[in-house]
């Protein structure tokens, strides 16, 4: 499936309806008579699902396989999980509770590492003047075609139009040079959340790509090349950790090449996930050293506090080290498309909103109030002692709807475990459990609920993080030769292969592996997109034996390293 047809749909669509679990079924109504005036806001039909006819059921939920139709099921996933709605501007998205609280969890756990680091959190202006964002040249270069420009105030026409911040180095660096006077006020050390534009004319696909998305960018000035390269490092780990420790996602951590470096940046740091539905690569997060070329743009200098100088005389003064370094919401998408199914979401436990959901169930026409009571009675208990148990639980009394329409319900969700209590439970002193991320039921006693229930979260959560490992590990294949190198990426693999590092040569590579090369044996099925290089991995999978060429047959130079490619978001 090639990449615009997988985002192609996220353009078109407008509003998505809301929908009901896949175990349900509804009566159907008979159909009305079209008016003949076509109302400019209806949503487009969405031709992938098939017509209600007369008389049938409809059923409602996930209605589309993840590996029949990535981009449909990815669509109604993120709808009908609450996690996300359209609205009339493509590319900018209405972020709902669910997906919100997971951005609130990984904020806490970042704040409190990046706070143990001497960071403070701030908050710089939304727009930036021309003059400003061109200061940096090949900065500005970096950024030209998704530049937002504002032209008018009210309704006066600006003298100078005003560009929606991508990033915001150039909005921020005029205060670092005013706020830097002295090597004591290094480290300066401040991040900012805050929504960023960027208006790319692509498909956008929510979460993955969009043209407003949240984020955090963290800026710091430096003394030394190798403070800021220790920083650099240090919050690579971080990201990671929030891709491995909170989300379930393993990434591979790297470094950029010169072709994929972030513009004006002394080198690019960088933490890549996989997709295993398209067998593609994803950025996760990048960690920037800056250098000195912003610096010495806006001036920002101190004097030497190691030279040695005589009296009277002036030390010199030194350009600072600066870095940046962010992460988005786009860790959202990359966790849907790793652990969803085709009941729907799959959240780890972590960033769960809810983490259990707990369904009395029993309740009929015919049960009497006293028994209704005993039974919420007993449910109630159990919810409040796993709440002081630290379980983020929910209890759901909803009177009018089957158990397996609440099943199923929760399940699209994404929660990751279900307790389920009845006269039957009830009697024998247990609960009944199911894991979403596995079939199959068990039961506990109730008396051992609050140690067992947050033991099984982290189980839960252990075992979804392996599941993804495994499956990246087998698709992340070392090829040798350059004849290995397409076969091997058309079977949804990231390549380890030896490489130049050159720029040239990584061009090269992305043309020749591409669907549209004379004579290349591509398979027809895979995306028309040749492989770029995803980083170089801080963890080489093996010495460069002396002599290695690059894996490209026509560059003939020396392999420096093992470099990661693929094809990629």
């Amino acid at each position: 499936m090639s990449s615009e047809g997988i985002e192609s749909k996220m353009d078109d669509l407008k509003v998505a309806d809301k929908a009901a679990p896949a175990a349900a079924v509804e009566k159907a109504e008979k159909p009305k008579k079209e008016k003949k005036e076509k109302k400019p806001q209806q949503p487009k039909e969405n031709k992938m699902q098939p017509k209600k006819k007369a008389g049938e059921t409809e059923l409602i939920g996930i209605t589309m396989s993840k590996a029949d139709d990535l981009s449909e099921w990815y669509q109604q996933v993120i709808t009908k999980g609450d996690l996300l709605d359209f609205t009339d501007i493509p590319g900018c998205y209405i972020y709902q509770p669910g997906s919100y609280r997971i951005w609130e969890f990984i904020q806490e756990y970042f704040n409190e590492r990046i706070r143990a680091m001497g960071v403070k959190n701030c908050y710089f202006p939304l727009f930036i003047t021309e003059a400003n964002l061109q200061r940096e040249k090949d900065h500005i270069e970096g950024f030209a075609a998704e530049v937002a420009w504002v032209t008018e105030g009210g309704r006066n026409k600006l003298e100078k139009k005003l560009a929606v911040r991508p990033t915001s180095e150039t909005a921020m660096y005029s205060f670092y040079s005013k706020k830097i006077r002295s090597h004591r006020d290094l480290p300066l050390k401040l991040n900012q959340w805050n929504n960023v534009v960027r208006w790319e004319f692509k498909h956008p696909m929510p979460f993955i790509r969009s043209r407003e998305f949240l984020w955090q960018e963290g800026h710091t000035a430096h003394l030394t090349e190798e403070e800021a390269g220790k920083e650099v490092v240090e919050i690579l780990d971080h990201y990671a950790a929030i891709y491995e420790d909170l989300l379930a996602v393993p990434v591979v951590k790297g470094r950029k090449t010169v072709n994929e470096q972030f513009p004006g940046a002394h080198y690019t740091t960088t933490v890549e996930g996989f997709i295993p539905s398209v067998g593609r690569g994803i950025q996760g997060a990048t960690s920037h050293c800056l250098g000195q070329h912003f610096a010495k743009m806006f001036d920002i200098t101190v004097e030497d506090p190691h030279q040695q100088v005589k009296e009277g005389e002036k030390r010199n003064k030194l350009h600072v080290w600066q870095n940046s370094w962010g992460f988005t919401t786009r860790s959202i998408g990359v966790m849907i498309l790793i652990h969803g199914d085709d009941k729907g979401l799959v959240i780890p436990p972590r960033v769960a909103d809810i983490q259990t959901i707990l369904i009395p169930l029993g309740v009929t026409a015919k049960t009497s109030d006293e028994d209704r009571k005993k039974l919420y009675d007993e449910t109630a208990a159990i919810n409040s002692a796993l709440l002081k148990a630290g379980v983020r639980v929910e209890s759901d009394y909803r009177e009018g709807y089957s158990p397996g329409y609440k099943f199923n319900d929760w399940e699209m969700k994404g929660v990751p475990l279900r307790l389920e209590f009845g006269p039957k439970d009830m009697a024998k002193g247990v609960v009944t459990y199911s894991r979403r991320d596995r079939e199959g039921k068990d039961t506990i006693p109730i008396t051992d609920l609050s140690t067992r229930i947050p033991e099984l979260l982290e189980t839960i959560q252990k075992d979804m993080f392996e599941k993804a490992r495994a499956e990246f590990a087998a698709h992340r294949v070392i090829v040798h030769e350059w004849k290995d190198f397409v076969p091997t990426l058309n079977a949804k693999n990231v390549l380890l292969v030896p490489h130049c590092t050159g720029g040239p040569c990584e061009d090269e590579i992305k043309k020749d592996s591409s669907g549209s090369v004379e004579g290349q044996e591509v398979d027809a099925r895979a995306p028309s997109m040749g492989a770029k290089s995803l980083c170089i991995p801080a963890e080489q999978p093996e010495p460069i034996t002396p002599g290695t060429k690059c894996v490209n047959p026509k560059c003939g130079q020396d392999a420096k390293m093992w470099v990661m490619f693929g094809r990629s978001y």
